[in-house]
């Protein structure tokens, strides 16, 4: 075979193997694509972010089910929001009132709860307004009358919602420019607290993102164990009849993986220092 021949069939062996190459890679293409798209957007609160659930709860999910989860760590107003455009597949949040009504409108499927911590008020251990005790209604009258600093984080979360609610109980309805020391961020959790810290300023949290906060400077609970104090939370799958490109099924294997025994089991075994900061109850309604 001459020298020509040879790199004839040198080129067509060649050109056979980019073929088959080509061919094996185009049906490789789906694979990769699904694998790609095994992922659902959850969004979510601060605190299950900042106090570090996440980063412990989605790996044991993704364990159990293949799927990935990205998450968008906002207040629950804007969660519930994201969810009413389509925007995300499933909620985790704490705002009870405000996600019964997400679904009575349609936008979720079904609300379940899933689990439980509490809100604290937190302060300067010096505590000038005097608020330290168990009753939250008690201690907001207290900085009401005060000229004590009070960061509010302002952004229609969870917490916020809660917070408004214990100043009205307390007789302010509204305590922007009514309360002297008050102040909004417009911040998640995490970041209130680091201007409370920084401004020895008063400020309601949820105990799980306050256990996993390092910056605490001169700041303690002052108030605690009131029953009103009580957070839960919730999840709910957005309703793809209203959004039909909602990933429905990887969701609600989410959701009914969190409130499974395994989920259950994953989030009463987080912990910092020996403490837990949440508490399963997928039981309760």
């Amino acid at each position: 075979m001459d020298h020509r021949m040879k790199l004839a069939r040198v080129t067509r062996l060649t050109r056979r193997s980019a073929l088959a190459l080509g061919l094996a890679a185009t049906a490789l293409l789906p694979l990769a694509a699904q694998a790609q798209d095994k992922f659902i957007v959850m969004s979510s609160t601060t605190s299950t972010e900042q106090s570090g659930l996440f980063a412990h709860l989605l790996p044991a999910f993704k364990k159990a089910s293949g799927i990935d989860i990205r998450v968008v760590a906002q207040g629950t107003g804007q969660a519930l929001d994201m969810g009413r455009r389509g925007d995300a597949d499933v909620l985790f949040v704490h705002d009870q009132v405000a996600e019964e009504k997400f679904v009575a409108e349609g936008f979720g499927i079904e609300r379940r709860p899933v689990m439980y911590n509490d809100f604290i008020v937190i302060g300067p251990k010096s505590d000038p307004a005097g608020v330290k005790g168990r009753d939250v209604v008690e201690a907001l009258k207290k900085l009401g009358a005060s000229k004590s600093e009070f960061v509010s984080r302002g952004d229609k979360s969870g917490t916020h919602a809660a917070e408004l609610r214990y100043w009205k109980a307390a007789g302010v309805d509204g305590p922007v420019g009514k309360v002297a020391g008050y102040k909004e961020c417009g911040c998640g959790m995490g970041p209130a607290l680091n201007i409370a810290s920084s401004t020895n300023a008063y400020v309601l949290a949820d105990r799980g993102t306050w256990l996993s906060f390092k910056n605490r400077g001169e700041l303690a609970i002052l108030v605690e164990g009131d029953k009103r104090l009580f957070n839960q939370y919730g999840v709910i799958v957005v309703n793809p009849a209203k959004h039909p490109h909602v990933k429905k099924d990887m969701a609600q294997a989410f959701a009914d993986w969190v409130v499974s025994p395994a989920g259950q089991a994953s989030i009463a075994e987080y912990k910092i220092g020996g403490e837990q900061l949440f508490f399963p109850n997928a039981g309760a309604k």
